[in-house]
């Protein structure tokens, strides 16, 4: 749209179903690349992308013309579909249901960049659970523990 002006940087996570640790790290930088066609696929802006075994952070500089769960849509289901083509895993690959995402502004940037980009020192201190509950009541949103996180099984 002329004369339309945003500037929204969204952090979504989501995690592999049931939190199997499932993304490895032979084929996690092409799901990433994946993952980033997706993204600027559909003409938003890729700002930092990564996780761990059992889940995803991706931070992006959204555009507000398509609807955040189309977009998260979109980039699970053709994610979780191209891993499956590939063959990566045993059995077949599903991402979770549902999805955080949470936005900042401009000022944060740089801060969430580092925070994705060292996930794994991360969770070396917490589990995915406690950092997701965490950064759930930082943001104050209301969650029902039944629900956050579908433990493994």
């Amino acid at each position: 749209m002329a004369n339309t002006y945003t500037q929204l940087y969204i952090q979504f996570v989501f995690s592999v179903q049931d939190r199997i640790s499932l993304i490895n790290n032979s084929w996690k930088d092409e799901l990433y690349k994946y993952i980033t066609g997706i993204v600027q696929n559909n003409k938003h802006k890729l700002i930092a992308i990564n996780g761990v075994a059992d889940h995803i952070h991706i931070f992006i500089g959204y555009k507000p013309h398509q609807l955040i769960p189309d977009l998260l849509q979109d980039i699970k289901g053709n994610s979780s579909g191209w891993i499956n083509k590939k063959g990566f895993v045993k059995g077949k690959f599903k991402w979770q249901e549902g999805y955080g995402a949470f936005s900042y502004s401009h000022s944060h940037i740089d801060r969430v960049v580092k925070y994705i980009n060292n996930q794994e020192h991360h969770h070396q201190k917490r589990t995915f659970k406690e950092k997701y509950t965490k950064l759930l009541q930082k943001f104050n949103v209301e969650y029902d523990e039944r629900y956050v996180l579908k433990e493994i099984q």
